[in-house]
């Protein structure tokens, strides 16, 4: 039973790992762009949501009101900064880390490097759960589940369904080709940079319900994130979502029946036979470009 428990639990929290890795996976695999600022743009939501409920007294969810919109434009601004300076893909690597730096040391002087929690009486999904039987699923990571399965779902089906969709995918594969059938890849960048942004607003205030937040926390997220990413297929938004549940699944399940601190050893082992079995990620078909 601590096993299902730990399993649960930890394919909830998965949920948060898929957000994150989201817009960091349709940027790489679409707009051709590392954007290690993403990891930035996560921690200046979760420091909004703090700041906005602990201010305010607003609902941590509520601060998606202003935190997604704003967001939003710093992802556009981003991706407009990218395509209007040529940065290549791997330049977009060394240059995304420089600005992931500087959003850093940003909230550090704002916000300071101290540990911040947003206080109990103004967050109640932090100590509330729902009881199944003996298990227990805390609040705060059900509505991580519950974000990333609309958001990355939604993002899926447009993906698939929609001309819009079409047309990035396009892009993604063949830039001079979709240019010649009128896609105005410039326009669907922005678009795209933006929805990463918003993406990461949801993904940082999902964070801050259910934990501390601190400006160290966007150099313990690359591991994980990353995984996921690689794992799900660079690009695919579904397989983020199914690889991010298997990885919280996993790590929680190596937690608990050996011992915590060999969880990222054994995480990353699998992930390298995953690799090696799989290259293009569990989750993206045999053939697929």
């Amino acid at each position: 039973m601590i096993a299902v428990q730990a399993a649960l639990s930890g394919a909830l929290i998965g949920g948060l790992y898929a957000l994150m890795a989201a817009g960091l996976s349709v940027t790489w695999g679409a707009l051709r762009v590392i954007n290690l600022a993403h990891f930035g743009l996560i921690l200046v939501g979760a420091y909004l949501t703090y700041q906005l409920t602990t201010a305010w007294g607003v609902d941590p969810i509520l601060t998606l009101a202003l935190s997604a919109p704003a967001l939003f434009v710093a992802g556009a601004a981003l991706q407009w900064a990218y395509d209007r300076l040529n940065i290549v893909e791997f330049n977009s690597l060394l240059v995304s880390f420089g600005l992931l730096m500087i959003a850093i040391e940003v909230a550090t002087q704002i916000w300071t490097a101290d540990f911040l929690q947003i206080a109990p009486a103004a967050n109640p999904y932090a100590t509330s759960a729902l009881h199944i039987g003996p298990i227990a699923l805390p609040t705060s990571r059900l509505v991580a589940f519950a974000f990333a399965v609309i958001l990355i779902g939604g993002a899926h089906l447009v993906l698939q369904r929609t001309f819009a969709g079409r047309g990035l995918r396009a892009f993604a594969q063949d830039r001079t080709v979709a240019a010649s059938f009128g896609i105005d890849h410039r326009r669907l960048g922005l678009v795209v940079g933006g929805l990463a942004g918003m993406s990461a607003a949801v993904a940082g205030m999902v964070f801050a319900l259910g934990n501390n937040v601190a400006p160290s926390h966007a150099y313990e997220w690359f591991g994980t994130v990353f995984a996921v990413v690689i794992l799900g297929g660079i690009g695919n938004m579904l397989g983020s979502l199914l690889a991010g549940l298997g990885v919280g699944a996993f790590s929680a399940i190596v937690s608990v029946i050996w011992d915590p601190s060999y969880e990222p050893l054994v995480l990353f082992l699998a992930i390298i036979l995953a690799l090696i079995l799989r290259p293009r990620g569990l989750f993206t078909r045999r053939g697929a470009a």
